[in-house]
């Protein structure tokens, strides 16, 4: 797998997520297991079956995560200038057609959140703003056709 780039508040809350469910859903799970074991005949128990099927999941993400974590590399905000558009900058840019503005902070996949406006920095707009600067225009090839969008300012 590929290295990851990473806050560390996002590798803490990735952290997080592993411990409660280690902590938290993993027992539980194998609760439900004890408990379905205990009503007999485990060939015909759906119970048994769905309780399997949750931990088999479960377990499934927990090494997902715990593969994005041993992966990540933490990123050392000291080191990010505004000079032109790099990882963790916020950017504002403004659509030339439309003249709408609209600002993003650029992060990495596994902390990506559209709702607080944060895009990940191998998606089509962030690989088309990485490295610009302000005052420069580019031409981003999304999936609907060709945006043009002006950097507007740069800042952290």
């Amino acid at each position: 797998m590929a290295l990851t780039y990473m806050t560390k508040e996002g590798y803490n809350k990735l952290l997080e997520e592993v411990n409660y469910l280690e902590s938290e859903k993993r027992p539980a799970i194998s609760k439900q297991i004890a408990e379905a074991r205990d009503k007999g005949d485990l060939s015909e128990n759906a119970e048994y079956d769905a309780a399997k099927e949750a931990q088999g999941l479960l377990e499934a993400k927990i090494a997902q995560l715990k593969t994005l974590l041993s992966n990540a590399r933490l990123i050392d905000e000291s080191q990010i200038t505004t000079d032109s558009v790099q990882i963790m900058n916020k950017v504002t840019i403004r659509n030339t057609k439309s003249n709408q503005k609209m600002v993003y902070t650029l992060v990495s996949e596994s902390e990506t959140d559209l709702k607080a406006g944060k895009i990940a920095v191998n998606t089509p707009i962030g690989k088309g703003l990485m490295g610009k600067k302000v005052g420069d225009t580019v031409e981003i090839k999304v999936p609907s056709g060709v945006l043009s969008f002006e950097i507007m300012e740069i800042s952290l």
